[in-house]
């Protein structure tokens, strides 16, 4: 949820690497920013210190980079050795005091994660003198390795004895003064750390985007491993305190994809990149003139699978609910859908018979990780979606299926989620064939409809000034309720979802039967109910519940198949999509719902990209 960025080198100034590199993890959500650069004896006036000895110099400030830009303009720091880190409060409030980095004595650390056992280890240390100068939990990890390093300890020595202290995730960068010739790093749990290798310069940061510049060799660090970054190159370090090698991943992004590319936002320039991000996803695992599915070599077994378990949090949550009707109705596979936050401590019945799917964007997801190592220690398999080679999530599964979003930077996810769907859709699909319950005439019409989706979302994507002249005339409505019904409700609870996240309206999805089982008490002349009424075998229940809103004077937004003329005289406003059959009209659905809340939101004037309190990447319980 936070973002690292770390440098050591000789061609680039650390200030500069480093707040370029915060800026491009800006998306990630934060509420403070700093950096921490290291200055070696011969630029510290009056320094007798040993070679490879200096001073760290701090700066802080609270709110956005821009911020701590204008502290570094009134005060600058040079040097080549330096960590940064933008802050999104777990442990204290956001305050200049709390920001990262964070010292004790000579050492100077940013940190992602939560140390559980934060209270035993403060009353510890005060008990041994040591003042507090934050109420962050990150600052006792630089009181532990400074302990360790009075000792007498090197900077990794010192490190590592600290982390056998720590409960809980971590990653995190620490710099000593006595030794500024080299970064120390160290992960355990969900909190990513990359690490960047260059001509005579290393690198490290919490998201690929933020070094991508600067270097496409990039190393992974694992759970329980540590590096030494430093001029010469990273040395990795195994939980044992064992040299390990591994080869680079030359990363293929190209640093442009992460721009806006002529968007006002990257929000909106993330829902219109759907078609292409939809049509990468698909790619080449559509066998035509098999009629089946290749999922990248994954091998589903011949032996029957008695049920599947989605879990995911947020946005990817209202995914799997959308999968559990693929799932079942597709492949004839009973499927649960399970809150990640929720699922391991429902004691879930699981066996070897079982698959648990994990769904996450970035593949770090703390909740939905939890989940996948559940799952796995009752002996189930696990088949992963996710959008990040290399995360946590991602080398954990037993395989994974990418998605193909490319960089989502908008902290509300919509490419995401609907290249999430076509996951679930090529694996319910590969499900349904390989038990025989999809025949081949069937499968191909399966396929020939997946291949049409990126056409009918560019269609969709042309209504995009329609649904600006509906949110200019509901934009300062104070509540919204959306009904779905079928496949339709989880897409009605995103919709919701997507405009209380950007816009700060309050929202509220739910299954258009249970409306009169509550929802019908709000409903009056102010507030819009946005109903999706598009054809299927749902759809006269759901014109009735249409019907109850307007004899109490409520006001219908519905979203409908092109061509149904008869609900213009039933809804105020009607936004007509293309039909695709059963189940992908369900991901056609959600592009106006989300062009609806981010034009609100633009008109409300919020920060669309970066919504407050919402961090992109959620690496803690």
């Amino acid at each position: 949820m936070c973002g690292i960025v770390g440098f050591i080198g000789r061609e680039h100034r650390a200030m500069d690497v480093l707040i370029d590199g915060l800026r491009r993890l800006e998306y990630r959500g934060y509420d403070s920013a700093g950096v921490a650069i290291f200055n070696d004896g011969a630029h510290v006036e009056g320094s007798d210190a040993v070679p490879g000895a200096g001073r760290i110099d701090i700066r802080r400030a609270i709110g956005k980079l821009a911020n701590l830009e204008g502290v570094l303009r009134d005060a600058p720091l040079t040097g080549q050795v330096g960590i940064g880190h933008t802050r999104w409060a777990t442990h204290g409030k956001p305050s200049e005091r709390n920001a990262h980095p964070h010292r004790s004595g000579s050492v100077a650390i940013v940190h992602n994660g939560i140390v559980e056992n934060y209270r035993s280890l403060r009353t510890e240390l005060e008990a041994a003198g040591r003042t507090m100068e934050s109420d962050t939990d990150t600052e006792l990890i630089a009181h532990l390795i400074d302990q360790r390093v009075e000792a007498g300890d090197d900077l990794l020595t010192a490190v590592r004895s600290s982390c056998s202290r720590l409960d809980g995730s971590y990653a995190f960068a620490a710099l000593c003064d006595r030794f500024g010739d080299h970064i120390v790093a160290a992960k355990n749990g969900g909190s990513p750390i990359i690490l960047g290798l260059g001509e005579k310069e290393s690198f490290l940061a919490s998201d690929i985007p933020a070094i991508l510049p600067y270097t496409r060799q990039m190393i992974f660090l694992r759970d329980g491993e540590f590096a030494v970054l430093s001029q010469d190159g990273v040395e990795l370090i195994d939980a044992d305190g064992r040299p390990t090698e591994r080869e680079p991943v030359a990363i293929q992004w190209d640093p442009v994809s992460a721009e806006k590319g002529g968007y006002d936002r990257f929000m909106q320039k993330e829902i219109f990149e759907q078609p292409r991000a939809i049509m990468d996803t698909i790619g080449t695992r559509l066998l035509e003139e098999e009629c089946d599915v290749d999922l990248d070599g994954i091998e589903l077994g011949q032996k029957p699978i008695g049920r599947i378990h989605l879990v995911a949090c947020g946005t990817a949550y209202y995914s799997c609910m959308v999968g559990k009707y693929l799932y079942e109705q597709m492949a004839g596979i009973p499927t649960e859908v399970d809150l990640a936050s929720e699922f391991r401590y429902r004691q879930p019945a699981i066996d070897a018979s079982c698959i648990v799917v994990p769904v996450s964007q970035s593949g770090e997801t703390a909740d939905t990780l939890a989940a996948l190592r559940e799952g796995k220690k009752k002996g189930a398999r696990v088949i992963s979606i996710s959008n990040t080679r290399e995360s946590t999530i991602a080398r954990e599964s037993d395989d994974v299926l990418y998605t193909h979003a490319g960089p989502e930077i908008g902290v509300a996810s919509t490419k995401a989620f609907t290249t999430q769907i076509v996951g679930h859709y090529l694996l319910a699909l590969k499900m349904g064939i390989q038990n025989g319950r999809i025949p081949k005439d069937q499968a191909g019409q399966r396929i020939q409809e997946l291949m049409r989706l990126p056409r009918f979302i560019e269609s969709t994507l042309r209504l995009d000034d329609e649904v600006r002249r509906i949110a200019q005339k509901f934009f300062h409505s104070t509540n919204f309720l959306f009904l779905g019904r079928g496949i339709m409700y989880p897409i009605a609870l995103e919709g919701a979802l997507k405009l209380k996240e950007i816009s700060y309206i309050h929202a509220e999805g739910y299954a258009a039967g249970e409306m009169k089982h509550g929802p019908i008490a709000l409903i009056d002349e102010n507030m819009p109910v946005v109903v999706i009424a598009t054809d299927g075998p749902l759809y006269d229940k759901v014109i009735s519940n249409l019907e109850q809103v307007r004899s109490r004077d409520g006001v219908v937004i519905a979203v409908a198949t092109e061509g149904n003329e008869e609900i213009a005289d039933k809804a105020n406003e009607v936004i007509y999509i293309p039909d695709l059959g059963s189940y992908l009209t369900s991901v056609i659905a959600v592009v106006p719902l989300q062009l609806l809340a981010y034009h609100v939101a633009v008109l409300k004037g919020t920060d669309v990209d970066q919504p407050r309190n919402l961090a992109k990447s959620v690496t803690v319980e």
